[in-house]
């Protein structure tokens, strides 16, 4: 009995019963992983949540830490009421998609031309679009500032030109020229892009008689829809989000500002006795639920879009 014993215990696969459980401790120090970051990411998402259903007896309830014990909507009826939100919502909306499209619609042909034509000095026009990268919005605030405050297109209007400031018009003239915010991302993107593309493609449409622009139109650009999906969610959502450029070009249009400003505002917009009490945090957490919900619903539309875009064009890590 011993010796068919030990004979079993020889026959026995220890390398196996090795890799099994490295595999095990690899799975769980890969879970530990994964949990610890994905709750640094969502903590404060939560706990804003959390805060903007509480009313002012569970702030101070020290027994009170992520579930309120008295549910409540006023912190939103506030915040919508001082921010303007629907018509804040309406503005954003329509700025942020306009600037998207004319971000993608200028990207995508500098893109083009950086990928497929050579011209003099292409390497150092394209080095200079990277640059754009660094460069610190701080650094291009007073030109930008000034060009649009006293805007003559090059001296073809007179004397000290037009006042574009508290418009619209330079976000649609800096999107439109290539030089929007993150514009040279989004060129690196469409050139990468299109570089991966076949160069036979073009070559079969060049023989069966179509020109530049048609072999653009209807050969290349229906391949690039995953480059052009994640330009247009990013140049969607960084337009969405931004206060620097929303307050130097836009202040106060009207009597309406878009939504990241009037919610970096609200506190200004809300009672005195609110503004100096820790009451105050509730109001601004349902308020930046309010300005990230539409994301979020977009998101869940686009997820599988999105997700597939970003994988076809190499935008990992």
């Amino acid at each position: 009995m011993l010796s068919h014993f030990a004979d079993r215990i020889k026959d026995f696969n220890f390398d196996l019963l090795n890799r099994s459980i490295k595999s095990w401790i690899i799975s769980i120090l890969r879970l530990i992983l994964i949990t610890g970051i994905s709750y640094l990411i969502l903590f404060p998402l939560l706990s804003k949540i959390s805060t903007a259903f509480m009313t002012r007896a569970d702030l101070f309830d020290r027994t009170v830490f992520w579930i309120p014990k008295n549910f409540t909507l006023e912190n939103f009826e506030l915040a919508i009421i001082h921010m303007d939100y629907v018509e804040s919502l309406l503005l954003t909306s329509t700025l942020a998609l306009c600037v998207a499209f004319f971000q993608l619609a200028s990207s995508t042909l500098v893109g083009y031309g950086f990928a497929r034509y050579d011209f003099p000095f292409k390497k150092i026009f394209f080095a200079l679009v990277l640059f754009t990268l660094i460069v610190p919005p701080n650094m291009v605030l007073v030109p930008y500032y000034m060009n649009f405050r006293f805007f003559n297109l090059y001296g073809l209007i007179p004397g000290d030109g037009l006042n574009l400031i508290g418009t619209y018009w330079p976000f649609i003239l800096i999107s439109l020229t290539g030089v929007g915010f993150r514009n040279g991302l989004f060129i690196f993107v469409m050139r990468q892009f299109f570089r991966g593309m076949p160069q036979n493609l073009e070559d079969a449409a060049y023989v069966d008689g179509a020109g530049y622009f048609q072999t653009f139109f209807r050969i290349m650009l229906p391949g690039a829809v995953p480059a052009l999906v994640v330009v247009f969610l990013f140049s969607f959502v960084w337009q969405w989000n931004d206060v620097f450029f929303s307050r130097v070009f836009l202040g106060t249009v009207g009597e309406v500002d878009v939504l990241s400003i009037a919610l970096r505002d609200l506190p200004e917009e809300l009672d005195y006795w609110i503004e100096h009490s820790p009451y105050l945090s509730l109001i601004i957490n349902a308020g930046t639920l309010l300005v990230i919900g539409p994301l979020v619903v977009v998101y869940a539309f686009m997820q599988r879009y999105f997700v597939e875009s970003v994988e076809r064009t190499g935008i990992v890590g």
